[in-house]
């Protein structure tokens, strides 16, 4: 029976992670790790970790919902935990680069 963790951390006013993985045997089954920022009221994803394709990729979003993916040559567990950081790390810098596209509306 698999294992599910799931939790949200707040960075700052309209900034989140939204953490989510499940794990079976001690082994990472499925994972998501996403940077989200609020815009206009409604929660939008910057940046996310995940594997829903069958294989570990970040995307990382632009403010108009454009999506740059990028693949990731890491097991799940490996990836989960480089994401988990990463959005720990540079989630001011993810912000920034995601809310730059709000000049050109």
């Amino acid at each position: 029976m698999a294992k599910t963790v799931d939790f949200v951390v707040v960075f700052d006013d309209g900034v989140r992670k939204r953490h989510y993985h499940e794990t079976e045997k001690g082994d990472v089954i499925y994972f998501v790790v996403q940077l989200e920022v609020e815009f206009k009221g409604q929660w939008k994803v910057a940046i996310r970790y995940d594997c829903s394709h069958g294989f570990a990729h970040m995307d990382k979003y632009d403010i108009k919902g454009k999506r740059t993916k990028r693949p990731l040559n890491l097991r799940f567990e490996s990836a989960l935990t480089y994401g988990d950081w990463d959005i720990n790390e540079n989630w001011q810098k993810y912000k920034e680069e995601f809310l730059r596209g709000i000049k050109d509306e």
